[in-house]
């Protein structure tokens, strides 16, 4: 694999941030961040269900392999040099039940985000709906 594209929903604060982190590591392959659901994402990948990427992660190989979830999440982590040991790890039946509770947790704080009307979102905190919904500063 010498490519990957990751498709992140551009109006998640959760992904946003998480786009930003993997742009900061050394990457032993190169990812390339497309918001999902965009013209370019779909000029890409016409053939992908475009709706279903806004309510996941998917992330994309070179030669069209297609990994959603859990594994999208892995594959990001084994492009990465620092995270590629613990790639390997969350790959294996040991490591798969972490990967996946991580993957749930994000989900669920990315969905309390996420105002109604959203794709993949449920009632945000502040009841935001336009789909630009902030992280929650701290209280008081």
């Amino acid at each position: 694999m010498r490519r990957l594209t990751v498709l992140y929903d551009a109006d998640c604060p959760l992904c946003v941030h998480l786009r930003h982190w993997l742009l900061r590591q050394r990457q032993l392959v190169p990812l390339d961040l497309v918001p999902a659901g965009s013209q370019e994402a779909r000029r890409r990948f016409p053939a992908l269900d475009h709706a279903a990427t806004l309510r996941e992660i998917t992330v994309i190989g070179d030669r069209g392999q297609v990994y959603r979830e859990t594994a999208a999440w892995i594959v990001c982590l084994w492009a990465l040099a620092e995270h590629r040991p613990r790639a390997h790890w969350l790959a294996t039946p040991a490591g798969q039940p972490f990967a996946r509770m991580t993957v749930l947790a994000a989900a669920k704080w990315r969905e309390a985000l996420k105002g109604p009307g959203i794709p993949g979102g449920g009632p945000g905190p502040d009841g935001c709906g336009d789909g630009r919904c902030e992280v929650p500063g701290p209280p008081g």
